[in-house]
């Protein structure tokens, strides 16, 4: 079972990695729309809703650029 663990790239899909670039996409563009920092104000969160906006504005720009090196080595590699 310890085996498999660092041969993710091989068995996951195109689908898979291109639905996890499309999601950081989307969580980056929430957060920096205001969006979220515009939740997190209506649940009267203060300097927490900031922390929290700028926290998931992070996680979407790493898994877009995660994701979109992914997509670009699959598809480059389906291109050959």
């Amino acid at each position: 079972m310890g085996q498999d663990h660092g041969k993710c790239h091989s068995h996951c899909s195109i689908f898979g990695v291109f639905l996890g670039f499309l999601t950081g996409v989307i969580w980056l563009l929430l957060a920096v729309l205001g969006v979220i920092s515009d939740f997190f104000n209506l649940l009267e969160l203060g300097y927490l809703g900031h922390i929290l906006n700028i926290l998931i504005a992070l996680i979407g720009f790493l898994a877009f650029l995660l994701f979109g090196l992914c997509v670009f080595k699959k598809a480059a590699r389906y291109c050959r």
